[in-house]
């Protein structure tokens, strides 16, 4: 396959490396308003760019954002945990010793604990233990070893205001997808001032941008955004504070959920999906839920997304990846052979993947947008 065409600006780039050190890293959003912006497409299923493009540079990063958007996608997608005094910060895993370089950080050894995390002793540094000011000064590195490790230390851990300005000031209409992560362990850990709970927060930050509207309304085809979270009640709890849609995650079928004690096998029971159908749009599921693995071979598709489209529900599975330690044997080290199974066999109607660029021009080459006149 010919290589990607798309490169962040090499200035741009230069000045994030240069001002790592700075915060914060992105400003807020541009009030200087800059003409229509191209719209979001709405003919084929959503590039979801799952932690930005984190095939290239360290998740959930600024340039990750960035190079993700300038690659083609349609939404970037991120994790939203708490620091210690209560900022939203962008972070997939509660602890930080996987995809940052804390434990360089002599002046935290002190910091590590061991935590309870979805019925799961964990031990480690974690967010809820620094403050805003503590983490900045952390580097993100790139969680696999097989991937570019050059950028290792260079970037900080982004907060939910500055991941908001990425997706607002970029030069067409961009969607945000941001996780309400492990919100039980942070509610716990984690008390604000002001007596409101970790959601109470997410969503009134995504008000103050502006967030708001039902699915393809008017209002959220001008800032597009999905609200996700393995916890369905944490769903179901902000579904009375905004209209924005929701997406409720799957996980493996034996897993237990962090907010229940029913496991995902259950939760993806007609009744279950009954149940959530009202406060969501959709279903995010772990793709070997709806394709079982067997020695790395897929077997016989399950009939969960033709259940939830009987259902009017949308289905966003996770995470397409494009080294072949995650691609399965039938599809011969080639991610595109990946996407055309999942989007013209089993129907999904959007893809989280690592490799922005590749399902860009997965999707250009095979169903190729209308040029604007």
């Amino acid at each position: 396959m010919g290589g990607v065409k798309y490169c962040l600006p090499l200035l741009l780039l230069s000045l994030l490396i240069a001002e790592c050190a700075s915060r914060p890293l992105y400003t807020l959003p541009s009030l200087a308003k800059s003409g229509t912006k191209k719209p979001l497409q709405t003919s084929r299923p959503f590039n979801v760019a799952h932690r930005g493009a984190n095939g290239e540079f360290p998740e959930e990063t600024a340039p990750s954002y960035m190079r993700a958007i300038e690659e083609g996608a349609d939404f970037i997608e991120s994790d939203i945990l708490s620091t210690k005094d209560g900022v939203l910060i962008c972070h997939h895993d509660v602890n930080l010793d996987d995809t940052t370089d804390v434990a360089d950080h002599k002046e935290f050894a002190d910091r590590k604990r061991t935590y309870e995390v979805q019925g799961m002793n964990m031990t480690g540094f974690f967010t809820v233990d620094f403050t805003l000011e503590e983490l900045k000064t952390l580097g993100a590195k790139q969680r696999y070893p097989f991937r570019d490790q050059q950028y290792n230390g260079k970037f900080p851990i982004i907060t939910l205001d500055e991941y908001i300005a990425i997706a607002l000031d970029a030069t067409r209409v961009v969607g945000i997808y941001p996780e309400i992560k492990n919100p039980v362990f942070i509610n716990q850990q984690v008390k604000w001032a002001d007596g409101k709970k970790f959601e109470d927060k997410i969503v009134a930050t995504l008000k103050k941008y502006g967030y708001k509207g039902s699915y393809m309304s008017k209002d959220w085809l001008k800032q597009p955004i999905f609200i996700q979270s393995f916890a369905a009640t944490s769903l179901v709890y902000i579904s009375n504070m905004t209209d924005s849609p929701n997406v409720f995650l799957i996980d493996d079928v034996t897993i237990l959920t962090e907010d229940t004690n029913k496991t995902y096998a259950e939760i993806t029971s007609d009744a279950y999906l009954d149940y959530i159908k009202p406060y969501v749009v959709g279903i995010g599921p772990w793709k070997d839920t709806i394709v079982p693995v067997d020695n790395n071979r897929l077997t016989t598709p399950t009939d969960l997304v033709a259940r939830a489209h009987s259902r009017n529900l949308q289905v966003h599975p996770y995470t397409y990846r494009n080294e072949n330690q995650f691609l399965h044997s039938g599809f011969h080290q080639d991610a595109y052979l990946e996407y055309d199974y999942w989007i013209n066999k089993i129907g999904v109607d959007g893809l989280f993947t690592d490799f922005t660029g590749s399902l860009h021009n997965f999707q250009e080459m095979t169903s190729p947008l209308p040029k604007l006149q």
